[in-house]
């Protein structure tokens, strides 16, 4: 792994994080970690647990995932895949319950993101937004639906 930090190392060891992770991961490929850190702050609302120029850890509610930089993968053979697709997300989506998607599509619009749609009452139960970050990823930003909604839908 290359790395480009100058940070402070975060008071946690790679290997005592690494150890502390169970269950289902994400780790998303970023060009650039401090870029794709400010999408999950201000439009997904999301807390920055620990970052630097290589990495960054992000947790929304219950939800935790990684940035990674490029230069951190350069001895990882899914580097060139990654970069190789024509928009990273390409296929992914990845969900966040729980955010009120209207609000963060007027955050993403005035910061200038791509919502590839609006918010919108769906039939299974969730009012949604889709929201594209600056790696091409797609995030779905939704809240459950009031009664009186889910009639509306039916």
């Amino acid at each position: 792994m290359s790395s480009k930090s100058t940070k402070k190392p975060w008071s946690v060891s790679p290997a005592d994080y690494g150890r502390s992770l169970k269950g289902f991961g994400i780790n998303l490929l970023v060009a650039d970690v401090e870029v794709s850190k400010k999408f999950a702050e201000d439009i997904l609302l999301a807390h920055v647990v620990y970052w630097n120029e290589d990495i960054a850890i992000i947790r929304q509610g219950s939800a935790e995932w990684m940035l990674h930089a490029d230069h951190s993968y350069s001895d990882n053979a899914y580097l060139g895949i990654a970069q190789s697709q024509e928009g990273r997300g390409a296929g992914a989506e990845f969900h966040l319950y729980d955010l009120d998607p209207d609000q963060a599509e007027i955050r993403a619009r005035k910061h200038n993101h791509i919502v590839f749609a609006g918010s919108l009452n769906k039939p299974h139960g969730l009012r949604e937004c889709y929201l594209i970050d600056p790696d091409g990823y797609c995030w779905v930003v939704s809240r459950p639906l009031t009664d009186e909604e889910v009639e509306e839908v039916s």
